[in-house]
């Protein structure tokens, strides 16, 4: 039996969820803005010297870092190890019409518009923040939660 192999087996988390994720990006003011301006999140702090900004939706923290190199390389989801895309959850129907609509009027590219997801009850879109990351935003029916 290999040490700690029954805490493992009885299958309980020694985790308490996600504290941040980090983000190396090429456009580190853009894709702050993304965050602040277009998705309401808050930025908790910045440090000029590494470069890095942190920004909170108040529930996750992300923290973006400034890429040191003149030439960034752009991640391919199918050749590359590393994040595949970082999906939000989005509160309504509504709300991730509202967000898309917001998207677009910005210029932000998309991959696809809000559409079913696996035949529902959630819709999700995919666009790529200013940086080039896949950026998922995911919501469902309130019916789905509610289920007699």
């Amino acid at each position: 039996m290999l040490r700690g192999e029954s805490e493992l087996s009885e299958n309980i988390p020694v985790t308490k969820g996600i504290h941040h994720v980090g983000l190396t990006v090429s456009d580190l003011e853009g894709s702050a803005n993304f965050f602040k301006a277009l998705l309401g999140w808050s930025e908790v702090r910045r440090d000029p010297d590494y470069p890095a900004i942190f920004v909170s939706d108040g529930k996750i923290m992300i923290t973006l870092w400034g890429v040191k190199s003149e030439e960034p390389v752009e991640f391919n989801k199918n050749q590359n190890v590393g994040l595949h895309h970082l999906a939000l959850q989005v509160e309504s129907m509504e709300e991730l019409d509202n967000i898309q609509s917001k998207l677009s009027n910005s210029n932000i590219k998309f991959e696809f518009h809000p559409e079913p997801l696996r035949g529902g009850p959630a819709k999700h879109m995919m666009c790529y923040e200013p940086s080039g990351i896949r950026v998922e935003h995911k919501a469902y029916e309130k019916s789905y939660f509610f289920k007699k």
